[in-house]
């Protein structure tokens, strides 16, 4: 046999064919849209979580500045137009109250069903949480010590949606997750 009469193989260029591209693509959109309602879901507990650690982590910074500066400290709620804000003030000298330097007001969100259920507040704060400069809630009411935060999102994907927030007469602080009824 002579070396003109072989057959020299077909080199094939390297890189992927267009069919290969376009099956990667599916496939990888087939999971997506598998995988897409628990991302939805995990993005709503995040957004939930940030919103109740974010007024929690308020109220024990009031209450450790009201420790620490040895003066009262409140954290005041106020519904303007169907939204809520809560901010941190001190009392600078008796009943003249004062916004806590550093700190503006900061907005609950409008996606979740806020209930404040504090003690109501003569003035500016609709409903506020007064702490000492032992620590212990000022105005502590037995039937009035909790916020909530539900996510009608949640609730739909039937998730925990519900976080809540309750004080206690001593300072303690407590965070709750859980479903609504």
């Amino acid at each position: 046999m002579s070396a003109k009469n072989k057959k020299m193989p077909k080199v094939r260029p390297n890189g992927f064919t267009f069919i290969e591209i376009v099956v990667v693509i599916g496939i990888i959109g087939m999971i997506s849209l598998l995988f897409y309602p628990d991302v939805r879901r995990s993005i709503e507990v995040r957004k939930l979580e940030n919103e109740a650690r974010d007024v929690l982590t308020t109220m024990q910074r009031a209450k450790f500045q009201a420790v620490k500066t040895k003066l009262n400290h409140r954290v005041g709620f106020v519904n303007n137009n169907n939204q809520w804000f809560f901010f941190i003030e001190r009392e600078v000298t008796p009943d003249n109250w004062s916004l806590f330097p550093g700190f503006v007001r900061k907005p609950i969100s409008s996606e979740f069903n806020v209930v404040v259920d504090f003690p109501d507040s003569t003035g500016v704060p609709d409903k506020a949480v007064v702490f000492s400069p032992l620590g212990f809630v000022l105005n502590y009411d037995n039937n009035h010590h909790s916020l909530s935060l539900q996510s009608l999102k949640l609730d739909r994907y039937d998730q925990p949606d519900l976080r809540i927030i309750n004080v206690y007469a001593g300072g303690s602080i407590q965070y709750l997750e859980s479903e609504s009824q």
